[in-house]
């Protein structure tokens, strides 16, 4: 939302307005910056008056919000976040990038290529990427827009997936592994929000879709008869000394990214460029500096012989890939894999069965969780065994006391290793980055 807002704010025309009962870093400093941060923390329904265009209404907006109530009250247009993402791009091409693992490094890459290539776009898009000053683009002028899609819910007053309301033209599927519990209940729910995707999409629009997903191929069996499918794999490529080479027609391109899933979403993001008219040529020269999004396989230190990353998986098919693409680059090293449960899925007894083996290949491997996490989610409580046991494997070793966890990590000699931090926190307060230089010093 807040970056929303500042996109909105560099249109001359706009004046900007927000309020929220709280507002965290990188927030907080962000809209100061802007000259965007309100002036008291609150619900103020006098400032909601008739000379207002619209109102934009944040996911954690209650119903009974008293300036949600008002704007109501006075018949405002109401819109909530990917609602006004479509009306401001309407008439333009919308691309759209979903799936339940890859969709941000996916439009990062689309992202990335565009800019170098100076191919004007607007954009949303979940990380921040190198190059961009923002998570947010709306302009007049561009006739693209690149939006990451969401399957989670709109707002309080709509239940509809974020990606349901963009009806792209041009859609990436990356796959489908069951994930967001708390609102879709079963697999065939969770499942059913994909083809409901598909069936939104423009007419005659293009579906890019990874082929070796079991589901996305069921779904495709049953297209439009006006939409045309593009199925994509892992592209060719190897591994020398650690650096990881797309091979192409024109020979071997060297790239910063590496592992399969990342090799997977560049070929995506290669078949949605093509679409708006990027060679596949142009395309390989400007995606080989690519350096990643923001906390997904992000390098954070590295010594003559170790190397830490920090990733935000924390979904079993997420994290199954972040250890095999680490392991799969670095095979000499011994790769130490930590990962924090802190999703409400993730956090869930029911579904820690999904876990099992999903750490396999680190040769050793530490799962962290805070107690006081899953009672502010009001969860049924699970006990360091039990997380052991959904897991699986001698290779784990289960904590709940931050303090136990980072005696035992700091014991460890880091000689020849590969370190690998995965949480969509933080570990209950640890700056990963500072932590890694400690260790691997």
């Amino acid at each position: 939302m807040h970056n929303l807002a500042i996109a909105i704010s560099k249109k001359s025309d706009f004046l900007v307005t927000g309020s929220d009962d709280e507002i965290f870093e990188p927030s907080y400093s962000r809209l100061k910056e802007h000259g965007l941060l309100p002036e008291a923390f609150g619900w103020f329904p006098e400032r909601i008056n008739k000379n207002l265009s619209a109102v934009i209404l944040g996911m954690h907006a209650t119903k009974d919000n008293p300036e949600l109530i008002k704007a109501k009250e006075l018949g405002l247009k109401i819109y909530s976040f990917p609602e006004y993402l479509y009306q401001m791009t309407r008439n333009k091409t919308r691309i759209v990038v979903g799936g339940s693992h890859g969709k941000t490094s996916t439009t990062a890459m689309i992202l990335y290529v565009l800019k170098k290539l100076k191919i004007d776009a607007d954009y949303m898009v979940g990380a921040q990427i190198e190059g961009f000053d923002n998570m947010v683009k709306l302009t007049y002028d561009s006739r693209i827009a690149v939006f990451e899609g969401d399957e989670y819910l709109t707002s309080p007053l709509d239940p509809r997936p974020k990606f349901h309301i963009y009806k792209p033209h041009i859609a990436v599927l990356t796959g489908i592994a069951w994930d967001h519990i708390n609102v879709f209940p079963t697999f065939e729910n969770y499942v059913d929000q994909f083809r409901k995707f598909i069936d939104l999409m423009e007419i005659q629009g293009r579906l890019i879709y990874f082929e070796g997903d079991e589901e996305l191929r069921k779904l495709t069996e049953k297209l439009r008869r006006d939409l045309v499918p593009f199925p994509y794999g892992t592209p060719a490529h190897e591994v020398i000394d650690g650096i990881t080479y797309l091979k192409t027609r024109k020979g071997k391109v060297a790239l910063k990214i590496f592992g399969e899933h990342n090799l997977q979403n560049l070929h995506a993001a290669r078949l949605a460029c093509k679409q708006i008219g990027v060679t596949e040529e142009q395309f390989n020269n400007a995606i080989s500096d690519f350096p990643g999004a923001s906390n997904r396989l992000q390098k954070i230190h590295e010594t003559k012989s170790s190397v830490a990353f920090k990733d935000f998986a924390h979904s079993p098919s997420k994290l199954k890939a972040t250890v095999h693409a680490v392991k799969t680059q670095y095979p000499e090293k011994k790769l130490i894999a930590c990962m924090e449960l802190h999703t409400f899925s993730s956090l869930t007894d029911s579904f820690l069965p999904q876990y099992e083996a999903c750490m396999a290949e680190a040769d050793m491997a530490f799962v962290y969780f805070n107690p006081e996490v899953i009672k502010h989610k009001r969860l049924n409580a699970i006990d360091p065994e039990e997380v052991r046991k959904a897991f699986g494997g001698d290779n784990i070793s289960v904590f709940n006391d931050r303090s136990a966890l980072e005696t035992k990590l700091r014991s460890l000699v880091y000689d020849n290793c590969a370190l690998l931090l995965m949480t969509s926190g933080n570990f209950s307060g640890i700056n990963l980055i500072d932590f890694s230089k400690e260790l691997l010093k």
